[in-house]
């Protein structure tokens, strides 16, 4: 009986992990590639993760920048 409850927390935690860090990470870095090339439909895809990811993403954002890099000139 006991094993079983470990394992449970343990997919919990696991899943959970998942959902709030990592992909909301891999959004976020996909975001950053693809985000001035995007097609149509792919920025629909993109307004869907932010949707679906929002509570992992609202808790990275503080620690990510993700604004442009200055234009170099030359």
């Amino acid at each position: 009986m006991e094993m079983s409850l470990i394992i449970t927390l343990g997919m919990y935690v696991a899943l959970g992990g998942a959902y709030l860090l990592v992909l909301p990470a891999l959004t976020f870095l996909y975001l950053k590639q693809r985000w001035y090339t995007a097609s149509s439909v792919e920025r629909v895809l993109m307004y869907f993760m932010v949707f679906l990811f929002f509570p992992g993403l609202l808790l990275l954002s503080p620690f990510i920048n993700l604004r442009p890099q200055p234009r170099q000139v030359t």
